[in-house]
């Protein structure tokens, strides 16, 4: 972790600022140059109650981290069974909560990531040029006007936008729920990327700060979008803009057999859904794919697979539905600015 991080970060329960107890540092090379980084530390909220590890670089700033990460905390801080043994007892009811709706989720993109080939593959058939486009176009700006902007990317994946992003003098803050951020941050090379676990529902950041929220694919995997929607906009400044990306639904036989299909699948436990995939699903994916010209390789059509089958939630929206969420929270020169054929994406500036 940077300590140009440390000032954007806020505690996800209570929102107070968070200051770090340091345990190790490290170095990591910044296109050639070395830099020096916080590689362990614990990050503890205003009045000590809540605290989160950071680890290999990352901050772990999930609510359930205390849980999650407990082997890290035990050998780091010598009173952590009764911290724990308190926060459990007193915030029973949000800890019980996060952790039921985070689990399969956080399983799912961690496994969905796992697999992706940073050297070989796309980004949902993209390559890095057409993953900047994309971005651009969704977000209805250029390579000019995005320089020099603090952007939070909530969802960030494999990280791949998000050097893209910083290479274009861009200052981002990239977010995921699951492990997919540990290989982001050893892939990336830019400075100005930086990588932090969140849960968009609880996002550990200063609110109005950020030139521009990116939510692309993310909301809809959430147990509610639009209660998700209304967590990550206060981080928008007044005259940002806030950027969402949404499945919406489709007449379409195969679309709504798969979509049946996943309310199963998606129960599996993780290993066996990959291994039942891979058997199934893929091979015919591939068949299918190849005689329509499609020249994804076989790991970019298993990430496809897992997308869509694997998370607990997949849901589907309108763009008038999403821009009574904008409406409902006073934003502005609201519009679509792409509509594929799964999805769309939506943007609204806030009014000041």
């Amino acid at each position: 972790m940077q300590e140009k991080l440390i000032p954007l970060l806020r505690c996800p329960v209570t929102r107070s600022h968070l200051s770090l107890q340091l345990i190790s540092r490290s170095t990591k090379i910044y296109n050639g140059s070395t830099e020096e980084i916080i590689w362990e530390g614990i990050l503890f909220n205003d009045d000590k109650e809540w605290f989160y590890p950071v680890i290999e670089e990352i901050p772990r700033l999930l609510v359930e981290a205390f849980i999650d990460y407990s082997p890290f905390l035990q050998q780091h801080l010598i009173d952590y069974a009764k911290r724990r043994h308190e926060l459990e007892k007193k915030h029973n009811k949000l800890v019980s909560y996060v952790v039921k709706k985070n689990r399969r989720t956080k399983r799912s993109f961690k496994q969905e990531w796992k697999i992706f080939d940073y050297q070989k593959d796309k980004t949902w058939d993209a390559d890095k040029y057409g993953m900047m486009q994309r971005f651009l176009k969704e977000t209805d700006e250029d390579f000019g006007s995005v320089k020099g902007k603090l952007v939070f990317d909530a969802g960030c994946g494999n990280g791949l936008l998000n050097q893209l992003m910083a290479e274009a003098g861009i200052t981002v803050v990239g977010m995921d729920l699951s492990e997919s951020v540990i290989r982001a941050f050893h892939n990336n090379q830019q400075p100005n990327a930086l990588f932090i676990q969140g849960d968009i529902q609880f996002p550990p950041l200063v609110a109005e700060s950020f030139d521009l929220v990116h939510c692309s694919g993310v909301l809809i995997c959430t147990n509610n979008t639009e209660y998700s929607f209304s967590c990550i906009e206060p981080c928008v400044k007044g005259g940002g803009k806030l950027s969402v990306w949404l499945y919406h639904p489709r007449k379409n036989l195969s679309h709504n057999v798969s979509n049946f299909l996943r309310k199963f699948t998606s129960r599996l436990p993780i290993k066996l859904q990959y291994y039942l995939y891979l058997t199934t699903f893929l091979p015919i994916t591939y068949v299918a794919k190849r005689l329509k010209g499609n020249k994804q390789n076989a790991r970019e059509m298993m990430i496809d697979i897992l997308d869509w089958f694997s998370p607990e939630y997949r849901w589907e929206h309108t763009p008038d539905e999403a821009m009574s969420w904008f409406l409902k929270r006073n934003y502005s020169d609201i519009r679509t600015t792409t509509n594929d054929t799964f999805g769309f994406n939506i943007i609204g500036i806030k009014n000041k």
